[in-house]
């Protein structure tokens, strides 16, 4: 940590560790790499306000915080958690930069809602508000050749949440995308190794037990396709009304969504033991 931060912000930011640690366990039945390296940095702004993730030299990841950093900015962090996402998923050619930061953008508040972290209301809220911005624009190609910053954040949170929905189709809600991504881990597929795209999706559908990943890859990778989001909406029976997101349990989908966001019951998966070893 540099420069060296008061006792009380060098405490919450281990908390803080400590729980983006264990959302990303839980979401992935494990932790993503044996050893990560975590440079924290501090400055005049506020908030945990930027992070970023490697895997060139061993798992690393360095996120700036502001020096006037409250626990409640901590509660309402996003960051590292989502650069902590990165660390599952192994390092793809830059054309697919969009599975990188869509898969960590889609992942994030789920497994924070599985943690007990944040509520479903909020991770739907979030996610009816946003997931418009990964729609192709007048001009746009597919994903793989469009690296606009909706295109690549959005746009591959979009294929994931319909992945996400179309393999619990397929299974009648026994596997998730989650089983997908754990398939891959299982496989030694990191942020630390090098994989083709092809080859992760391979091997996630693999674990997953149907062909969705790479159909949907096939699909949206060089054509601007986008679907109905606002029927995929209504199916999982989420809507804004004055405001607040309310949920329709008689949707076709409504098992679905309760599904994606269901917390993990206390004990049902063994917490992670975590070491983390400051250098200062």
């Amino acid at each position: 940590m540099a420069p060296t931060p008061s006792k009380e912000l060098r405490d919450l930011v281990l908390n803080r560790l400590e729980t983006a640690a264990q959302a990303v366990a839980v979401y992935y039945e494990q932790y993503p790499v044996p050893q990560v390296t975590i440079d924290v940095t501090f400055d005049e702004q506020e908030g945990v306000h930027s992070g970023r993730a490697a895997g060139w030299d061993g798992a690393h990841i360095w996120v700036a915080i502001g020096n006037s950093t409250t626990a409640a900015d901590f509660a309402d962090d996003w960051i590292t958690t989502h650069e902590m996402v990165h660390l599952a998923f192994p390092s793809v050619p830059r054309s697919h930069h969009w599975i990188e930061e869509g898969l960590a953008t889609y992942v994030e508040p789920i497994a924070r809602a599985r943690a007990g972290e944040l509520t479903p209301e909020k991770v739907w809220g979030d996610m009816f508000d946003s997931m418009g911005q990964g729609l192709p624009k007048a001009g746009d190609r597919g994903l793989d050749f469009t690296h606009t910053w909706g295109r690549t954040y959005w746009g591959g949170a979009l294929y994931c949440l319909q992945a996400d929905v179309e393999i619990r189709k397929e299974t009648e809600n026994r596997r998730g995308l989650e089983d997908a991504m754990r398939g891959i881990l299982k496989s030694g597929g990191n942020i630390e190794v090098e994989w083709p795209l092809e080859r992760a999706l391979q091997v996630a559908d693999q674990a997953a037990g149907v062909a969705v990943l790479e159909e949907l890859y096939n699909k949206l990778r060089a054509a601007p396709a986008a679907p109905d989001l606002d029927q995929l909406w209504r199916d999982l029976g989420v809507s804004r009304q004055d405001g607040k997101i309310v949920f329709d349990d008689t949707a076709p989908l409504a098992a679905v969504r309760r599904a994606i966001t269901a917390p993990v019951p206390h004990g049902a998966v063994p917490r992670t033991e975590l070491s983390i070893s400051p250098k200062s």
